[in-house]
């Protein structure tokens, strides 16, 4: 048998990325809803529609500072041209005059009405006056104080909001999935919303573990590896919308790491290990988590068809069966399992959907070979055709996938039957947050 021959008999063997996907996912449901405070509930997802109790605007209201009127009152004047402000109005050369009765400001709250031949000096958001239908900006006037000249009569309902223009009772203003964003916090506030109910952040502990392991501040000596993974998961996960803790360094002694675990298991939704997840002599990890204790659940682990980091650990760990993602040990392939695996878990607690990074279909601008039988994920950048549509550059991959993954703003994803892809061929990229 052909070395070809035997890396692909092997990658048989292995469980294909989406099945195993599909068996962790259906094992999860979202967090338990919880009621907050409108600030609280930014970056967070509705569990329930969100409906208008009051209508926005609250009350009919100027929109701009000017001269509430009645429409009938401006009528005497002829057509002229229209105004690209207010569409056509209507007026003539031949100003209107009318009586100035008192002043309304936004925090004006006794009602008041409005008697033919008369009109209100209003600023924008304050009350309209009963019987006005129409608000005058100011330059179209002489600016009069106890009486105002008006040059020019805009149509009726110019310059006016009407109670619920914008959002009557009853509108849905937010559906059940969607993020809370700013604009929506002021939506909500703006038509009487204090509090709405949502799923909570999930609360992610991420545990490094390897007797190797030292921390950042130095460089690795032989038999030392810097800890790198540890506070890069934890980056990872805040910005899947986490609150994620990074406990540190575990060393591979059983007690300790159970003991740690069990620790954990008091203030987390889930809990991501890196390191140990493979089968050699020093992987501790797997042998102590692989056990099951008393019945409180196990950790499976599994060999995935999965380029860069195969070997993959999902099950419970304490008493309340909390969650436990475990990733492999080198760098490069803790972030790309955490893109495929653990950044899918977080989404599905929180209640988002969909759970997977957005992907679009690509123009390759370099010819890339992928191993057979695994599903690569490889650092890219991608950029948009002036024509439309994308175009994506492979980066280093491999042993090197850490430093792409530095540079990256996409996952170019080449499937288990896929060993070579041309340039100019069409492939698909998963887009990663693009901020810079």
């Amino acid at each position: 048998m052909t070395a070809t021959a035997d890396a692909e008999a092997a990658a048989n063997e292995l469980m294909p990325l989406a099945e195993y996907l599909g068996s962790v996912l259906r094992r999860l449901r979202a967090l338990p809803p919880l009621d907050l405070d409108l600030t609280q509930a930014h970056g967070n997802v509705l569990a329930n529609d969100v409906l208008a109790p009051h209508p926005y605007p609250a009350f009919d209201q100027a929109a701009i500072d000017g001269y509430a009127a009645r429409w009938e009152d401006l009528a005497a004047a002829g057509r002229i041209n229209s105004h690209p402000s207010f569409g056509q109005f209507e007026g003539g050369l031949r100003p209107v005059r009318l009586n100035v009765v008192g002043d309304l400001g936004a925090a004006s709250w006794r009602p008041v009405r409005l008697t033919p031949g008369t009109c209100f000096s209003v600023a924008a958001g304050a009350p309209l006056p009963i019987g006005a239908d129409v608000v005058v900006p100011v330059h179209w006037t002489d600016q009069g104080m106890a009486a105002v000249e008006i040059l020019h009569a805009p149509k009726r309902g110019s310059g006016v909001r009407r109670a619920g223009d914008e959002l009557p009772v009853g509108r849905v203003l937010a559906s059940a999935g969607a993020y809370v964003t700013p604009a929506m916090v002021a939506v909500f506030a703006a038509c009487g919303i204090g509090h709405v109910v949502v799923r909570p952040s999930p609360r992610v502990v991420v545990v490094a573990t390897g007797d190797e392991l030292v921390d950042v501040g130095r460089p690795s000596q032989p038999g030392q590896v810097v800890d790198a993974n540890s506070h890069a998961l934890t980056a990872a996960a805040v910005e899947a919308g986490a609150l994620a803790y990074r406990i540190g360094i575990c060393d591979d002694d059983p007690e300790s790491l159970r003991g740690l675990l069990e620790d954990q298991t008091l203030r987390a939704d889930l809990i991501i290990t890196t390191g140990g997840t493979g089968t050699g002599p020093g992987d501790m990890l797997r042998r102590v988590l692989s056990r099951r204790d008393h019945g409180r659940g196990a950790v499976e682990f599994t060999d995935v068809a999965l380029c860069p980091g195969a070997a993959l650990g999902f099950g419970t760990v304490g008493g309340e069966e909390v969650p436990v993602v475990c990733l492999p040990g080198e760098p490069g392939a803790a972030l790309i399992g955490f893109e495929v695996l653990a950044r899918p878990v977080i989404q599905l607690l929180a209640g988002s959907e969909p759970v997977f990074r957005p992907s679009v279909k690509a123009h390759l601008l370099e010819t890339v070979s992928s191993p057979g039988g695994l599903r690569e994920f490889r650092p890219a950048h991608v950029a948009e055709r002036r024509g439309g549509g994308y175009t994506v550059q492979p980066l280093a991959g491999g042993p090197y996938t850490l430093s792409g993954l530095a540079e990256a703003n996409g996952l170019l994803v080449l499937g288990e039957k896929v060993t070579a892809a041309a340039a100019g061929s069409t492939v698909d990229v998963l887009l990663l947050d693009r901020r810079r």
